[in-house]
């Protein structure tokens, strides 16, 4: 088949180059405006059977200046509610703690903190799907909201990303006082 004039647009199963093995499973797809111009940001993956979290705390407290969704889909082709997982996510300042154990989409609005997020336990893959509504990925951690204990078991350099926590073009700038 020749080269088709809307080819870009076909993006197939082209995971991105970490430089290390994502801990889940294997990453489907992250893209972005970078991979596709005019594309929000998106973050698919498979979440494979494990019977202990794959990270102690986490991914920790954030806020993104666009809406999210966090997309939970089973893949029991006889119960499709049913994950396969437990999961938890926390919400809010308060950290208020949600377990999610049946197909779930989690809407995340603009500058509201969230997470942790932790697969707790897979006894089937099932798939996640991020969904940023913005060109690129933006993300402000708020590590003060958790436990001196918790801050010391996370990886601070498996979380940062320089193109991360920058720009947030929606969110009032703290003005300096003083000299």
């Amino acid at each position: 088949m020749a080269d088709g004039k809307y080819d870009k647009y076909f993006l197939k199963n082209a995971p991105p180059k970490l430089g290390f093995t994502f801990p889940m499973g294997p990453i489907l797809q992250r893209m972005d405006s970078h991979t596709i111009e005019g594309s929000n940001f998106y973050f698919i993956h498979w979440v494979l059977p494990h019977e202990k979290p794959h990270m102690k705390v986490g991914h920790p407290p954030h806020i993104h200046s666009e809406a999210e969704l966090l997309i939970h889909i089973g893949t029991n082709p006889d119960d499709p509610d049913d994950l396969g997982a437990e999961v938890e996510l926390y919400m809010g300042p308060e950290l208020e703690r949600h377990v999610i154990t049946t197909t779930t989409v989690v809407f995340i609005p603009p500058n509201f903190i969230h997470a942790p997020w932790n697969p707790l336990k897979t006894f089937r893959p099932w798939i996640f799907i991020e969904i940023n509504q913005g060109f690129k990925h933006t993300e402000k951690f708020y590590p003060q909201l958790l436990t001196k204990e918790h801050r010391a078991e996370l990886d601070w350099s498996f979380w940062h990303d320089d193109g991360m926590s920058e720009g947030y073009s929606n969110m009032v700038r703290p003005q300096r006082t003083g000299g």
